[in-house]
């Protein structure tokens, strides 16, 4: 992958380093000395070792959340790969405006912005960028089909993955944790088909059902995008070609989004399928993204826990969620602000003079 240089993407990448190794160990030693059994609190330990890391603080300040939904269309819908007609896409983008979604009513009960993006609607939502209700980074009115030839154009995913950067970056100044979200009727076949490339699994081991499809209708779902691998045949070394290929563009702007959070050394968390298929894209292109991704649940959709182990991530909660938007990391934000609590307020055993344990 070559790209001139002064390109947004290249600037981004060559700004993204390993977390704070020294603020890890630091980290480590502290809650190694809570007065507590030790590790008592599991995962939630080890959640507050990262925000440490991430941060390079002992004392994460992740107040300020924001979460941007990426909002996109899919040629392949008119392959059959959705129960829902496409103009549900434009439609929800209204509702998320409205603040009447369920991304909205999660991310109001933790304090979260709510963003919503154009990053390839199939319609006119001008007058809503103008009004400032949305960030337009429209790259196309949807992708093309990618059952017939490839979904996009390789400048096209490049843009989109800038267009999430630049997000990330108008975020910045209001922003300590950013989660990603999505909306985009049909967008888990690209997401599937982008998840069978890069984590080296069949079609069928990661497609899931989708908006409720039933044996028969997933069972064509399977065929066409096992077709459309092979009419396309994504390059898995190189994520950019990937993305262009199979992927979306609302999947492009959650791994540029990633990328930006990361470039600015601030956690990123990650939603369902379509966000994590997006974090796919951003490890492939700098694998030091990806120790800036918390993952914020598993859902019911097959290829998502797949994806999830291909990434080295373990998600926090396990609730059957299938809805997207972002709703699952809304709810793992609380787990979050929990985490900073027990590394910035559970006393050691010599604060709270408390007897440590006996050696046995």
């Amino acid at each position: 992958m070559t790209l001139p240089e002064q390109h947004l993407l290249t600037t981004t990448l060559s700004a993204i380093t390993p977390t704070n190794a020294k603020m890890r160990q630091t980290a480590r030693q502290r809650l190694d000395q809570l007065a507590i059994p030790h590790w008592a609190l599991g995962r939630m330990m080890n959640l507050a070792e990262d925000l440490a890391a991430i941060t390079s603080s002992m004392q994460p300040n992740i107040k300020r959340k924001s979460i941007a939904v990426m909002a996109g269309d899919h040629g392949i819908v008119a392959a059959g790969v959705s129960k829902f007609p496409q103009a549900v896409t434009m439609e929800m983008v209204r509702n998320f405006v409205n603040e009447a979604a369920s991304i909205n009513a999660l991310a109001r009960q933790v304090g979260a912005q709510v963003t919503v993006v154009d990053a390839g609607v199939a319609g006119d939502l001008s007058e809503l960028a103008k009004s400032d209700k949305i960030i337009s980074k429209k790259v196309a009115l949807g992708t093309a089909n990618f059952a017939e030839g490839p979904a996009m154009s390789r400048e096209q995913a490049i843009q989109s993955i800038e267009a999430g950067i630049e997000v990330a970056e108008q975020l910045a100044d209001s922003t300590d944790l950013f989660g990603t979200g999505d909306m985009g009727i049909g967008n888990t076949s690209p997401s599937s088909a982008i998840i069978a490339t890069l984590c080296d699994r069949s079609i069928a081991d990661v497609t899931g059902r989708g908006t409720g499809l039933d044996d028969e209708a997933l069972n064509a779902k399977v065929a066409t995008l096992e077709k459309a691998l092979a009419l396309n045949q994504p390059d898995p070394r190189d994520g950019i070609d990937v993305l262009a290929k199979v992927g979306g563009f609302e999947i492009g702007a959650i791994a540029g989004l990633i990328l930006g959070a990361a470039a600015q050394h601030k956690p990123v968390m990650i939603d369902g399928i379509i966000s994590t298929a997006g974090a796919l894209i951003a490890a492939s292109l700098s694998p030091a993204s990806v120790e800036y991704m918390i993952a914020g649940h598993c859902s019911v959709e097959q290829g998502h826990r797949i994806a999830l182990e291909c990434l080295g991530k373990q998600p926090l909660l396990d609730l059957d969620l299938r809805l997207g938007e972002g709703t699952g990391g809304a709810i793992a934000m609380n787990l979050v602000e929990a985490a900073v609590a027990i590394l910035t307020e559970v006393a050691t055993f010599e604060e709270a003079a408390v007897s440590q344990p006996k050696e046995i």
